[in-house]
């Protein structure tokens, strides 16, 4: 099966599913797509299996408030392999596969075992970070009708962060973290970039609010 007839394919089984929120929409699966052939290249992993893996690792849909988030990326993964068993995908490569995508998730917490899966991983970590990661931060606390910030202490200099109760705080809780995960070098590299780019926004921010 070749890579064209595999986004065909992924594509119209992804286009069935009703994201969680909108910053967990197709565009989102595209950017992590995209993400991971650049990885997959640069670090030489399995296309075979790194690209069918980016293309369905939010195949179902979690919420990020839901109890049963730490499953979202365990759900995805066996559904994704049930779908890919079903197009006659090579058997050999759905456990691989289905390892990928259950390990990518930061609520999972589950190791990576190779080096396909860290790819996987770290082409999903990147989209929540930089520009398009700031947009996507805005979008999910919105979404949960969390307020921007606590305007006694808006960026965290003197509380810990609570993500589950302030939008801003989630850069503290675990935006910024993200860069110290990332398994690849080339995922490091453009994931303190990214980071950068954030500081330099709240830094603005900061700025403009106090």
């Amino acid at each position: 099966m070749n890579a064209d007839r595999l986004q065909e394919l992924c594509l119209d089984f992804i286009g069935r599913m009703t994201p969680a929120d909108a910053a967990h929409d197709l565009h989102h699966i595209k950017r992590v797509v995209k993400n991971c052939q650049y990885l997959t290249d640069i670090e030489r992993a399995n296309e075979l299996i790194t690209m069918p893996a980016a293309w369905l690792h939010d195949c179902v849909a979690v919420a990020k408030d839901s109890p049963e988030r730490a499953l979202g990326s365990k759900l995805a993964a066996d559904a994704a392999t049930t779908f890919l068993a079903q197009i006659d995908y090579p058997e050999e490569l759905l456990p691989q596969i289905h390892h990928a995508i259950e390990a990518h998730s930061f609520s999972a917490g589950i190791p990576t075992q190779s080096l396909e899966a860290k790819v996987v991983q770290d082409a999903d970590r990147l989209d929540s970070l930089g520009a398009i990661g700031i947009a996507r931060c805005l979008l999910v606390g919105g979404h949960l009708r969390r307020p921007l910030c606590d305007y006694a202490d808006p960026f965290c200099d003197d509380r810990d962060p609570d993500d589950s109760l302030y939008t801003i705080d989630h850069f503290y809780a675990k935006l910024l973290r993200l860069p110290d995960t990332m398994q690849t070098e080339a995922g490091r590299s453009e994931a303190h970039r990214r980071a950068d780019l954030m500081r330099d926004y709240l830094e603005d921010l900061r700025a403009e609010i106090l």
